[in-house]
C-alpha cells in the first residue's frame, strides 16, 4: 500500500522537488561516471566493463555525499549505515547498468556509449525510488 501511495505522491510538489534535486546530483555523477569510464577505457586501456564499474562506483560515492546533504537533507549520525544502504542500492544499480549495457552493446550491437546512456536512464529511476524508500526512508 505504501508503494502505491508513493507513486501517487510523486506528483506532489515536495516529492517532485526531491526528484529534481536527485536529477541535478545525478548530472554530476553522470559526468564523473562517463568521464572516468572514458579515461579508464580509452586512455588507460582498461577493459570496457571494468572501466564502466570504476566510473559507476566513484560516481555513486559522489552522489551519496551530495544526495545526503542536499536532496534528502539527512542529519542521521548513522552515516556508515546510510552509506552502506546507498552503496547497496548502487551495486544493484551497477548490476542492472552492466546487464543493460551488455544487452544493448553486445547483443543488439548499439554503440557502447549510446548503450550506456540507455542504461543510465533506467538505473536512475531504480536508484531514486530505492534510495527514497530504503536508504533515506526516515528522512
Amino acid at each position: 500500500m505504501r508503494l502505491l501511495f508513493s507513486f501517487a505522491s510523486f506528483f506532489e510538489k515536495a516529492f517532485m522537488l526531491k526528484f529534481l534535486k536527485f536529477c541535478v546530483v545525478g548530472v554530476s555523477g553522470t559526468a564523473i561516471d562517463f568521464g572516468l569510464t572514458w579515461l579508464c577505457k580509452e586512455i588507460f586501456k582498461i577493459p570496457k566493463f571494468l572501466a564502466n564499474a570504476i566510473g559507476f562506483v566513484v560516481a555513486a560515492t559522489n552522489n551519496y555525499i551530495l544526495n545526503r546533504i542536499w536532496t534528502w537533507g539527512s542529519t542521521s549520525d548513522q552515516v556508515g549505515v546510510e552509506y552502506v544502504k546507498f552503496f547497496t542500492v548502487s551495486l544493484i544499480g551497477l548490476g542492472l547498468n552492466t546487464l543493460i549495457l551488455y544487452i544493448f552493446n553486445e547483443k543488439i550491437k548499439l554503440n557502447f556509449y549510446v548503450s550506456k546512456v540507455i542504461a543510465t536512464g533506467v538505473v536512475m529511476l531504480w536508484n531514486f525510488f530505492a534510495n527514497n524508500f530504503f536508504t533515506f526512508a526516515g528522512v
